[in-house]
């Protein structure tokens, strides 16, 4: 072994540089907790390393010491954040560290504090001393070494020679965009850029809640019913597409536990809801204010629902298993930021871990037990995203066959297909659960589950996607779950007979600010009872589904189901119900 430094010095000095990134890639790659992409891109960035060594040989030792010593601290922490959490070190950990106090991080040190930790840094650490102790300069001709280089510096920042390069309409700034994004997974790029997007991320999370503090509150705002829930839950699903939940009557048993929470008669299902539009954030940014497709800026110049349960006394816990800090989860951020308390769950680089939402239980479980007279608690799953391998643990891989599947999904998307249907059986586990925990409190509660948007998942004969594409709709990128649990006490002070009979009703959830109000028994001046799923007032509104910003692109979702919708034979998707709007 001690001849190999001397034999391959170049390869030897990569193996040092590349150790401090692949001690812990190898680990999350391996467990499963990650895909390959930043296994990938640690290999290919350790290679700038090298450069400094190919241009300067004789100075070998010194430079891989100051680039170790450069690459340790990260390559510490986000070894031992893997050992702790399960999870990849990423800028929404700084978010958390950064929104943290003292206090808080003294009492994270204790809990997780192992003795065993210190031989761990001991081991740790000796493994790329002894490496540089056999370091040697590369032996190469003053061109070779240069021609190395070059490629050295090709390679690594190819990211953003290419942007700036070969895409029109791009800026300097995209193009550094695209470098730090590749970088980002390798030490010590993973603390650096991770720390320069969270100053990003901040400054526009601060500019939106300064725009959120200028808006006025709600006019006139009060309670309509004798007496208001005392707890109330939200939950907001991820990528589900209620026609492929046996709730809504697809072949496979995808949702045991609600199917039997229904037949029990304990919840509301409603038919015929669907999304504004097929994507997280902006969804969320309709369905979480007054904005609609006709009307977006009426988000930044009213209250959004955090405001207005704040207004009606509420004390509001936001839970996720969302990403916290993405260059698009900005919105989502700043939206769980208004709330009192925060627990953010999911501190991932890339949206392709293992995450399960799970995790959402215990927190959920200690704000049921707060103290607060009235309490909103708004529970964000990652539910059936893609990558659908990794919505769900290895006891719920339940269908792994061809069984089931409808005949037009080829051989080689099988196994995606069943994953689908595997994350809504799991799905199905976490929301059963949420609503288990709250019937077994007895208050006075009322809990609303939708999802944010749907997911195409090889529905369509004709065109084998999985996904979604406003640019090209169809039914399945739009028609979410929307359900609804009431407490016995809660039934005892409202009438939801209402309630009962308006299941069918079509209805867009880019209204549902009115719906939540009205479910929730609060009235104010801008409250429209046309656009409440449950009143006695409800108008059906055209159903709008494209780009508010750009207003050629809306259309009615009519247009969609009319083109095309799944099969109802057996064995096939669930047909949706088709109305003329």
């Amino acid at each position: 072994m001690t001849d190999f430094p001397k034999k391959h010095p170049l390869l030897w000095a990569y193996l040092f540089a590349a150790y401090f990134s692949l001690s812990y890639h190898i680990p999350i790659y391996a467990t499963g907790m990650a895909g390959f992409i930043g296994l990938r891109e640690t290999i290919l960035m350790s290679l700038m390393w090298l450069i400094p060594i190919l241009l300067v040989p004789k100075y070998t030792r010194q430079l891989l010491a100051l680039s170790g010593l450069i690459m340790l601290p990260a390559a510490v922490i986000s070894v031992f954040y893997f050992i702790i959490y399960g999870q990849e070190f990423s800028q929404s950990t700084i978010f958390i560290v950064f929104e943290s106090n003292v206090a808080e991080g003294s009492e994270f040190v204790a809990s997780y504090w192992q003795w065993w930790f210190i031989p761990v840094l001991i081991l740790f650490t000796a493994v790329p001393i002894w490496m540089w102790q056999q370091a040697r300069p590369v032996a190469l001709s003053h061109r070779k070494r240069l021609a190395y280089a070059a490629l050295f510096i090709l390679i690594p920042f190819f990211p953003f020679i290419s942007t700036a390069l070969t895409e029109e309409d791009t800026t300097l700034n995209d193009a550094v965009y695209q470098q730090m994004k590749r970088m980002e997974p390798a030490a010590p790029w993973n603390l650096i850029v991770g720390y320069a997007k969270y100053r990003q991320q901040m400054a526009s999370m601060t500019a939106l809640l300064e725009k959120n503090r200028q808006v006025q509150p709600l006019k006139n705002l009060k309670a309509e019913v004798p007496t208001l829930p005392d707890t109330v839950i939200l939950v907001l699903g991820e990528s589900t597409n209620r026609q492929r939940m046996s709730l809504y009557g697809y072949h496979r048993p995808t949702t045991p536990h609600l199917d039997a929470l229904q037949a029990k008669n304990e919840l509301m299902v409603f038919t015929d809801v669907i999304t504004p539009r097929p994507y997280t954030i902006e969804a969320l940014q309709q369905i979480l204010s007054f904005a609609d497709p006709k009307n977006p800026d009426l988000f930044f110049t009213r209250p959004n629902l955090l405001n207005m349960m704040q207004q009606a006394g509420y004390e509001i816990t936001w839970i996720t298993n969302q990403q916290t800090q993405t260059r698009r989860n900005t919105m989502l951020t700043t939206f769980s930021q208004l709330a009192d308390h925060q627990v953010y769950l999911n501190n991932n680089r890339e949206q392709n871990a293992n995450q399960y939402d799970e995790v959402v239980l215990p927190p959920f479980a200690a704000a049921l037990e707060s103290n607060a007279v009235k309490k909103l608690i708004i529970v964000h799953l990652l539910g059936t995203h893609r990558a659908y391998e990794h919505r769900f643990p290895e006891t719920y891989n339940h269908f792994t066959d061809s069984s089931g599947v409808p005949e037009w999904v080829t051989p080689n998307l099988i196994e995606d297909y069943n994953n689908y249907d595997n994350a809504i059986l799991y799905n199905d586990e976490i929301v059963s659960s949420l609503i288990k925990s709250i019937d077994g409190k007895h208050d006075n509660s009322l809990l609303v589950y939708f999802a944010d948007h749907g997911e195409e998942v090889y529905d369509y004969p004709d065109n084998l996607f999985a996904g979604r594409s406003e640019a090209d709709p169809t039914s399945a990128m739009y028609t979410v779950p929307f359900v609804v649990w009431t407490s016995p006490k809660f039934r005892q002070t409202r009438d939801i007979g209402q309630w009962r009979s308006a299941t069918d009703r079509p209805y867009s959830t880019a209204h549902f600010i009115h719906t939540f109000a009205d479910m929730v028994g609060l009235n104010f001046a801008e409250m429209d009872d046309r656009e409440s799923l449950i009143s006695q007032n409800f108008q059906q509104l055209p159903r709008w589904i494209g780009d508010p910003l750009n207003a050629q692109s809306l259309k009615h979702y009519s247009d969609v189901i009319q083109d095309e919708s799944p099969t109802q034979t057996a064995g096939r998707v669930s047909k949706d119900i088709k109305r003329a709007l």
